[in-house]
This record gives structure tokens, sequence and C-alpha cells, in this order.
């Protein structure tokens, strides 16, 4: 039961230090959320060649499931790969998933 007065943060609730950050090392990287007071939300993903990535992992810290905080992350990728014009192949179940829900996204989607 929510106690009087307080509220669930949803991620459009969060201020500008929520950036998404992108991290790469090599053919891997990650898209990374900070959250308050937890671990980072993440994808991670792969190089497969010139212009293309394979999302491998997602993870979204169990007190923020639910929040819309993994969506963020795959939406940011998916604008990366419009900006930077490159295909995902997602091989994490819930990117897939999302992937399947949203046929706008299938401009980036790797045949």
């Amino acid at each position: 039961m929510k106690e009087p007065g307080s509220r669930r943060v949803l991620v459009s609730d969060m201020n500008e230090n929520s950036a998404i950050i992108v991290e790469r090392n090599g053919g891997q990287g990650a898209y990374l959320l900070p959250l308050p007071s937890d671990q980072p939300a993440r994808l991670t993903f792969t190089e497969r060649g010139p212009g293309h990535i394979a999302i491998d992992y997602s993870f979204v810290p169990p007190a923020w499931r639910g929040r819309g905080v993994a969506l963020k992350l795959i939406r940011r990728a998916v604008e990366d790969a419009r900006a930077h014009q490159f295909t995902i192949t997602p091989l994490c179940g819930y990117v897939a998933a999302e992937f399947r829900r949203h046929p706008e996204w299938s401009d980036v989607l790797a045949r």
C-alpha cells in the first residue's frame, strides 16, 4: 500500500541529470540510465560489423520495473540507429518483443 503523499516516479518525471549514457569499449557497448540510489538500467550491445549492432541484454533494477525505463533505452538505441545509419538485431527477448510491438522501428531492424 502506498503511503499518503507518496508517488511512483515515472521515467518521464526524471530530470535532465538522468540522461542516457552510451559507453563503448572496442566492439561492445551499453546504453546506461542512472537511477536515483540504485544501479543503472542498461542495454548491452555488440557490434556485428559495419552499420550493425546486436542488443543482447537488458536490465532494469526491480524497484524501477514497469515504469518505462527499458523502453526509454530502446527508443534511444533506435534514435541512434536512425541518426548514425546502423541496424539493430534484438537478441534480448524483451527488446525483440518491443520491436514486434513497434512496427515503426522496422527501418532499423536488421533483416
